[in-house]
């Protein structure tokens, strides 16, 4: 999608459709979406588009894992909340591959939105980071994403935004993200379990949220898409909740050499 002024009304009419029926990273919360929120997604959008058509000239890098802050997450120590798949199209405008939940559902889907729409999606603070697949990497995770049947081999459509690091009951945004890139990166892999295996041979660790008792019972019991019935005993009852986050994935690439260290832009 390309980002220009002229193309605002267009965006407006997608966003009304987008933000009422998926979200991920976020409240699912439905309130309109104001003048400044509009702007300031735009504007975010359009800067991040600059930033990654920049790496691209520097690089040739047509693939990077891209992550947003749609929800305060401070008290657990994190900064982003969803992150997908963006790639640059041979149109010139940059894509995102990623996964949203259906608004009050226990439901997912995988969404091939513009940078316009994964920025307008009601965010906490206007902020992109981002990560470089390493080189090695850019060929295969491009034919991946491009590939429709491909890119959701490993989707699971019921949906836990909590849902176990290590589980396949569930699969939550972020982990769909990160599971698919092994498809990528080993073509031998064809089930989650064996996405899993890799991902903790190349020594990926999830984060470990604190929840206690009280407040697992009230997300569960209030909200479709938060479950906590997939973790182990041993570590949900000492209020251990090992997820996928947007800042694990983005440590764990450049850890480990799969990926660039974090780049950041925002307003």
């Amino acid at each position: 999608m390309l980002l220009k002024k002229h193309a605002c009304t267009v965006l407006v009419a997608m966003m009304v459709t987008v933000l009422t029926s998926a979200h991920a990273g976020r409240p699912c919360e439905q309130r309109p979406l104001t003048p400044q929120a509009l702007t300031q997604g735009l504007d975010l959008a359009q800067r991040t588009a600059q930033a990654l058509d920049d790496e691209h000239a520097r690089s040739g890098a047509r693939v990077v894992v891209l992550g947003r802050a749609g929800q305060d997450l401070g008290k657990y120590q994190l900064r982003y909340s969803h992150l997908g798949w963006a790639y640059k199209t041979p149109e010139g405008p940059w894509r995102v591959l990623h996964k949203l939940n259906q608004c009050g559902t226990a439901v997912g889907a995988i969404y091939r939105q513009g940078l316009g729409e994964f920025f307008l999606d009601e965010l906490w603070r206007h902020e992109a980071v981002w990560s470089v697949p390493a080189a090695h990497l850019q060929a295969p995770l491009y034919a991946l994403l491009t590939d429709e049947r491909r890119s959701l081999r490993l989707h699971e459509r019921d949906y836990n935004m909590v849902a176990y690091a290590w589980g396949t009951r569930y699969q939550q945004s972020n982990q769909w993200a990160i599971e698919t890139m092994t498809l990528a990166a080993e073509p031998g892999i064809s089930t989650r379990a064996q996405a899993q295996a890799w991902l903790g041979f190349k020594g990926y660790q999830p984060s470990t949220l604190r929840l206690g008792p009280m407040t697992r019972m009230g997300a569960s019991t209030t909200s479709a898409h938060i479950r906590f019935d997939d973790h182990p005993n041993a570590k949900r009852f000492s209020d251990r909740i090992e997820t996928v986050t947007v800042d694990s994935v983005i440590e764990w690439l450049a850890r480990s050499g799969l990926g660039s260290a974090p780049q950041r832009i925002g307003l």
